[in-house]
């Protein structure tokens, strides 16, 4: 069987399979990669986020990040890597307006459950009104989530309240 070759879009399940040695390179490289130790979140948040998506959450450089795991396992460098990613917003935008949230989930209760909170995030920002917003604490950067918001032109704002909180508004 050939072995998975790592590029940005592997998810970070598939690259733990393939190469189950790289979860303490990948901890090296961010210490918030400790949380893939806990088994729940490992069977949900990295089958969904890739190695780009983990490097959003680390604060880590995509380059960098995917060169250290290729050499780790002896792939050759892919060297620059164009970052086309879309960035999360993290400075406080005009829309955001704290009287126009409408409702708030807690997706770190949905995730210690083992359950993906994807679906149920997107369902509720589909029911907002036009000025609503709402409102998702999680333990980290929900780097997939917020993927997926941007893909289907949903409007964020991610804010960073303490180390394992973050809160992200959503709006339409």
């Amino acid at each position: 069987m050939e072995k998975l070759i790592i590029t940005p879009k592997t998810k970070i399940y598939d690259l733990l399979e393939a190469y189950p040695q790289l979860e303490d390179v990948l901890i090296s490289l961010a210490p918030e990669f400790k949380k893939l130790k806990n088994p729940v979140l490992r069977r949900t948040i990295a089958r969904v986020a890739n190695i780009a998506q983990a490097a959003t959450v680390g604060g880590v450089n995509i380059d960098q990040m995917v060169n250290t795991l290729r050499e780790k396992v002896g792939q050759d460098s892919i060297g620059q890597i164009d970052d086309t990613g879309n960035k999360y917003v993290t400075v406080c935008p005009e829309w955001f307006k704290p009287e126009s949230i409408v409702n708030s989930i807690d997706i770190r209760e949905m995730l210690n459950r083992g359950e993906q909170p994807v679906h149920e995030v997107l369902s509720s920002i589909q029911k907002l009104g036009d000025d609503d917003i709402l409102e998702v604490i999680a333990p980290f950067v929900p780097a997939p989530l917020l993927d997926k918001s941007l893909s289907l032109d949903y409007k964020h704002w991610l804010e960073k309240k303490d180390e394992g909180e973050y809160f992200v508004y959503f709006a339409r």
